[in-house]
């Protein structure tokens, strides 16, 4: 069974920055999908960023909203996903939820809920203008 615990977030400013961390445990495989989440009041959860180690590359992709502010990275050694997120704005506000599955060994990067198995309890981060 893995275990999500995510961290890092908080009140800033627009255009600060907030590095969000999701440590892990219980995996038993390094092939993995994992994505950061976020919903907004009144939203739906959305997928934000995606990383994938199916293959001995990895590789990753984020959403429209996000690219070139957002940057997705794992320490497979702490077992821990980290989403460095510059030049927030205030639609970013939301919590934050980490999200994984194992055995993943397909080049896709999907940003939907339905392929993740396990999720953490999220983080808030809040950005006002």
């Amino acid at each position: 069974q893995v275990t999500l615990a995510e961290s890092g977030g908080g009140s800033v400013q627009a255009g600060g920055s907030l590095n969000l961390s999701c440590t892990g445990s219980g995996y038993t495989s390094v092939r993995r999908l994992m994505a950061w989440f976020r919903q907004s009041p009144g939203k739906e959860r959305e997928g934000v960023a995606v990383l994938s180690t199916a293959n001995t590359d990895v590789t990753t992709d984020y959403a429209d909203s996000v690219k070139g502010r957002f940057t997705i990275t794992q320490d497979i050694n702490s077992n821990t996903l980290y989403l460095q997120m510059n030049d927030l704005k205030p639609e970013d506000t939301g919590t934050y939820y980490c999200a994984a599955r194992q055995h993943w060994y397909v080049t896709q990067l999907p940003m939907t809920e339905s392929p993740f198995t396990y999720w953490g309890q999220g983080t808030q981060v809040t950005v006002s203008s």
